[in-house]
């Protein structure tokens, strides 16, 4: 069963964004029949089951409906960039390593057929912090960095000795490519941190920026530069 869920991409956008996203519903075959419902309004280019089955929804060359009302480093139809999965999974329970392991293979084969680069792995809560949680803490950010899909930067052993100054963090965090709106409610804060903190700092899922999270948000930021350098 195909998506009738899709349109054209903008013209002249680039696939260099991977989302991965959970469906939050019971089981994949309710999701599926979802984002096959005309009436929905969303879709995703791949389903992923809980066995490692994967089905195409849509064709890649179209625009899937799944990330929504979302941006990311300026970008703002985050559709017309990417390439969507969703990973079967309720919401904040752990992806089964047969699911994983088909979730790998079928970025690895995405990233061979697009110009995607590290830094352009991402989840739906990084491009929607306000509205989305999806994959969620349980997903394993770090294992896919391991074999070359996304960044994971590793974490300073040595601690910065002073707390990094509020307009520094968020200017880093605009530089890793949460783009933030003109002026920043507090609440669009809290958001931004829970979600950078649920990809790069899953046990600590606070909306604080505490002095562990303000120095996690510079390591990412230093990283995904040196990835920007390479492209």
């Amino acid at each position: 069963m195909s998506s009738p869920n899709h349109s054209a991409r903008h013209a002249g956008t680039v696939i260099d964004l991977l989302i991965l996203h959970y469906t939050g519903m019971p089981c994949a075959q309710e999701a599926r029949a979802r984002l096959c419902d005309p009436n929905s309004g969303v879709s995703a280019h791949y389903l992923v089951y809980e066995d490692g089955q994967i089905q195409q929804l849509v064709s890649e060359d179209r625009r899937a409906w799944h990330a929504g009302v979302s941006f990311w480093k300026g970008v703002e139809d985050v559709n017309s960039h990417a390439i969507g999965i969703e990973i079967a999974n309720p919401g904040r329970r752990p992806f089964p390593a047969v699911q994983m392991a088909a979730v790998t293979a079928l970025c690895h084969s995405i990233l061979s057929r697009h110009p995607i680069p590290a830094h352009g792995v991402l989840g739906h809560s990084d491009v929607a912090p306000t509205r989305k949680e999806d994959p969620g803490e349980f997903f394993d950010w770090a294992g896919l960095a391991e074999v070359g899909v996304g960044l994971w930067p590793p974490q300073a052993q040595v601690k910065a000795p002073q707390p990094v100054p509020d307009a520094t963090i968020i200017a880093a965090l605009a530089e890793i490519g949460y783009t933030p709106p003109p002026s920043l409610t507090a609440t669009e804060t809290t958001a931004i941190l829970r979600a950078f903190q649920r990809h790069f700092l899953p046990t600590q899922i606070t909306g604080q920026a505490d002095n562990p999270t303000r120095q996690r948000i510079l390591e990412v930021r230093d990283c995904f530069a040196r990835s920007r350098e390479k492209v």
